[in-house]
Order: C-alpha cells, then sequence, then structure tokens
C-alpha cells in the first residue's frame, strides 16, 4: 500500500505540501497498476507467500531494501494483494461447498468476507496498529519518523495470509472428513482448535515481526504479550469443550440467511 508521510519532512509548510504530493503520486502509482496486470510482478508475490510461512523475516528484508531504493516501506506493487483476493475468493467457495450452501448462499458469503472480513476489519487493524505505534512506539517522537499507514495495512495482509490458507483451505478438509472436526466430540475440537491457535499465532508473530522491523520503532516486544492470552484461551477451549470451527460454521451459515 502507500505511505502518507515522509520520513524526510522538516516540519515546514512546503515539506508537508512535498510530502502529501509525493503520497498522492504514490497512492495513484499504485491504484493504477491495479488495473494494468503486466505491470504487477507475480511470481516476486508468490515467493513472498511461501516465505510468509517458512521465513517471514526474509519478506520484511525486502521492505527495508524497497525503503532504501523507493523511499517508502509500503509495497508500491499490488500483485499480493490480488492474489490474496483470489485466495480469499477461492477458499470462500470451498467453504459454501463444504457447508452445502447454494449459489446465492455462496455469493452472499464472499461478499460478506471480502468487504467485512477482508476489508472492513483489515482497515481497522491497520488503522488501529498505524495510531498505536506512531502513539507509544516511536523512540523520538520529536522527529520526522513515523509509520507509513500504508505499511501498516501491509503487515496485516502478511499476517492475514497464512490465518486465511489455516483457516479458510487447510481446514477445509477436516470439517466432514479424515477428523470431522464439525462436530462436537474431542478429537474434532482439539484439531480444530489447535489450527486456530497456529492460524493466529501466526498472526501475531507476523505482526511483532513488521513492526520490529521498523528501526525507528521501541518496545515492540509488546505485540507478543497476547500470546499469554492466546495459549490460556486455548487451554480453557480444549477443556471446556470449545469447538471455534463449528462457531465458525454456524456463524457463516447465519450469515446468508
Amino acid at each position: 500500500m502507500l505511505p502518507t508521510t515522509s520520513p524526510h519532512s522538516n516540519g515546514d509548510p512546503g515539506s508537508r505540501d512535498a510530502a502529501r504530493h509525493t503520497a498522492g503520486a504514490k497512492r495513484y502509482k499504485y491504484l493504477r497498476r491495479l488495473l494494468h496486470f503486466g505491470q504487477m510482478d507475480f511470481d516476486f508475490a508468490v515467493w513472498q507467500m511461501l516465505y510468509l510461512f517458512t521465513s517471514p523475516q526474509r519478506v520484511y528484508r525486502n521492505f527495508h531494501y524497497r525503503k532504501q531504493t523507493k523511499d517508502q516501506w509500503a509495497r508500491d506493487d499490488p500483485a499480493f494483494l490480488v492474489l490474496l483476493g483470489i485466495w480469499l475468493c477461492v477458499s470462500t467457495i470451498g467453504f459454501g461447498l463444504v457447508l452445502d450452501m447454494g449459489v446465492v448462499e455462496t455469493l452472499k458469503l464472499l461478499l460478506w468476507v471480502v468487504l467485512v472480513d477482508c476489508i472492513g476489519v483489515g482497515l481497522l487493524i491497520s488503522t488501529l496498529m498505524w495510531f498505536i505505534s506512531n502513539k507509544y512506539l516511536l523512540k523520538h517522537p520529536s522527529r520526522n519518523f513515523d509509520v507509513e499507514w500504508g505499511y501498516a495495512f501491509d503487515v496485516h495482509l502478511n499476517a492475514f495470509y497464512p490465518l486465511l490458507v489455516i483457516l479458510h483451505f487447510l481446514q477445509l478438509f477436516f470439517i466432514n472428513h479424515i477428523v470431522i472436526i464439525n462436530r462436537d466430540w474431542f478429537l474434532g475440537y482439539f484439531v480444530g482448535n489447535t489450527l486456530w491457535l497456529i492460524a493466529i499465532g501466526y498472526y501475531l508473530y507476523i505482526t511483532f515481526l513488521g513492526y520490529n522491523a521498523l528501526p525507528f520503532l521501541t518496545n515492540t516486544v509488546v505485540l507478543l504479550y497476547p500470546f499469554a492470552l492466546l495459549g490460556l484461551l486455548y487451554v480453557l477451549s480444549i477443556s471446556l469443550g470449545w469447538n471455534f470451527t463449528r462457531g465458525l460454521c454456524l456463524f457463516y451459515k447465519y450469515r446468508v440467511q
């Protein structure tokens, strides 16, 4: 996505106007490339998706390189966003098939998942993290360094991708087959809740790596604290027999009624 400020601004009106102009130009270039698939580097986007599972630190090293060469932390190529959207559509259609939804119900679910779960929640989380990081995590708040909102959105997309693959794709094979996690029995909610633990754990860890990669932030370790709550919730869910996947399936069916 795109930056909204320039870290090299000196605070005078001319510099601020230049920063806004630069951000606007980059935003226009990014949106324009959405309409020109030939200008997108899908091979590199696939590389990033693979390494988000195996070595997410390497993905953020590329963000450092982009900052040095293009003076922005956020992506300037929408290929990753396009591929993520394709993954989201395919996996949601898969959910519709697994849950025996009709064509109209599946389309309703697809619209809800894309517009609310991905875009709406993504904008909310990105804005919240952008505010928190700029308000509480800057090493020197008085200096002209801040977290680009576009970078915060990119971090969310990076963290969201493994969660999407685990909960919206891999989990499909277990809902009505293999272990049958869409049923209230121990092995079902143990496997299902473990998948949720791994997916949310990926999200938290990749989010931490994203903000920890910025040299002008401090105390980013606080972003790992939710792991304690996640572990506690997992133990409680297994002890009390909560089935998160069954709840998700019921919620999806309720959405399309």
